[in-house]
């Protein structure tokens, strides 16, 4: 085969995505140009990583490498806690992953896969925090759900793991949820927060459907809201108590929820 044959190069790559032998396509992908002009070396692997390129984890994370950003985040959990590995890695690895497709240096299915990765992190830091005793949030359940139509739930599960780092008890119910399951979680459970969230713009009728209905309770549940599309005048206009830009601001919305509890118990 000719070297100097783009063609014949071209057709090798999608040959070894399409038999397997080219994990998760990370060497097609790093065949093509990046924002410098220059194609990032195929032996590159997140154990040689590029200091310049953030942390090895980091790079898990953003290559959508599971069993690696898993294994990694267990070494990181033994001598780091869970916030901290959540606030330095996680959050800004997601954050490379949401503006590098913005500027259509990855596509849809790169982040798919950092969605795969940073959802094994996730598992990993539930397995460290689980039955250890968490003081500041004294087990308050609160219920965390995408609304209704919306699949998009990175955001969620940043909030979610943070809030259960505080030591909340979080009954997350996933994404595209019915608002009657929500409503229903929160008399079974007898709930006093609910955090919803939506990235869509198609899927804010559906969360300000679950806001009327929760607010219709007898004894309704405060409710905080967030996500891409989500701003602080939408918040007010369906009636939820707060507005949370960012994982920090559930927290600080527990707080207050909760403040009266905490010599309780």
């Amino acid at each position: 085969m000719n070297v100097n044959s783009a063609p014949i190069r071209n057709a090798l790559d999608a040959f070894l995505v399409l038999s397997g032998q080219d994990e998760n396509a990370e060497h097609f992908i790093a065949a093509s140009p990046h924002e410098t002009g220059q194609a990032v070396s195929k032996e590159k692997t997140p154990a040689a990583a590029d200091p310049t390129d953030g942390s090895p984890l980091s790079q898990a994370i953003r290559k959508g490498l599971k069993e690696t950003a898993a294994e990694l985040a267990r070494d990181y959990l033994q001598t780091h806690d869970s916030l901290e590995l959540t606030e330095r890695e996680l959050i800004p690895a997601l954050d490379k992953v949401g503006k590098d497709y913005e500027a259509q240096r990855i596509f849809l299915p790169q982040l798919l896969q950092a969605a795969g990765a940073a959802q094994a992190v996730f598992a990993e830091i539930k397995t460290k925090n689980a039955g250890l005793g968490k003081e500041a949030g004294s087990g308050h359940k609160i219920v965390m759900a995408t609304v209704k139509g919306d699949i998009h739930d990175i955001g969620k599960n940043i909030a979610s793991t943070i809030l259960e780092t505080y030591g909340y008890q979080v009954l997350d119910l996933g994404r595209d949820v019915d608002p009657q399951v929500i409503v229903d979680t929160v008399l079974e459970q007898d709930i006093r927060l609910v955090g919803l969230s939506a990235l869509m713009t198609t899927t804010l009728p559906a969360m300000e459907e679950t806001v009327k209905r929760l607010k219709a309770l007898d004894n309704p549940p405060k409710i905080m809201v967030g996500g891409a599309v989500v701003t602080p005048e939408y918040a007010r206009s369906i009636g939820a108590e707060y507005y949370c830009e960012d994982a920090m601001a559930d927290c600080a919305a527990a707080r207050e929820v909760f403040a009266g509890d905490q010599d309780k118990g």
